[in-house]
């Protein structure tokens, strides 16, 4: 499980640089989503990666790593404006959003190495379609949520799929750099 964590720390640090870049780029003009369109932004990602592994000709040259760095940075967005609420005008600084995207990250990451422990890390076994179809499942969850005006019965909360899609995406991320090797 060590290399797990070191894997993970190096699929993270190289979305927390993008994301960092983006900031620079456009602020936190991001602050203005509301989680349905997110989770939309999300949606589309996780449908792009489906299309790539589905079809064999690309018309656009960027492949499912891209896709699934973007469902980790805009999750992690998600669960800051969770936390935070929707703002009308862009209102963080990136240092400010740097350590809210790592506080996010530290708990997420926290999640995955309990989840791990206990189911035997299963995710290596796993295809990345697979893990693609899962974090595919949580967004329509989360849909389901969103259109429930956040209440659920028995189910985890919206917070709870967002860390599982990043936690997905990262272990797909992982796979796809062991393939490259």
């Amino acid at each position: 499980m060590q290399n797990t964590s070191k894997q993970y720390d190096a699929v993270i640090e190289e979305c927390r640089s993008l994301f960092v870049k983006k900031m620079s780029d456009y602020g936190s003009a991001w602050r203005v989503l509301r989680l349905p369109s997110l989770t939309d932004q999300i949606f589309i990602k996780a449908q792009r990666i489906r299309q790539l592994q589905e079809n064999t000709e690309r018309k656009v040259d960027e492949g499912e790593k891209t896709e699934f760095i973007g469902i980790i940075n805009y999750s992690i967005m998600a669960l800051i404006q969770i936390d935070l609420g929707v703002v009308e005008q862009p209102d963080l600084t990136t240092e400010k959003a740097i350590n809210l995207y790592d506080k996010h990250i530290k708990i997420t990451k926290e999640l995955m190495e309990n989840k791990n422990h206990d189911y035997g890390e299963a995710w290596r076994d796993m295809r990345v379609s697979s893990l693609t179809d899962l974090i595919l499942q949580k967004l329509l969850r989360v849909k389901q949520i969103e259109n429930n005006k956040g209440k659920t019965i028995v189910s985890e909360g919206i917070d709870a799929n967002y860390q599982d899609m990043i936690n997905y995406a990262i272990f797909a991320m992982i796979h796809l750099s062991e393939s490259d090797n």
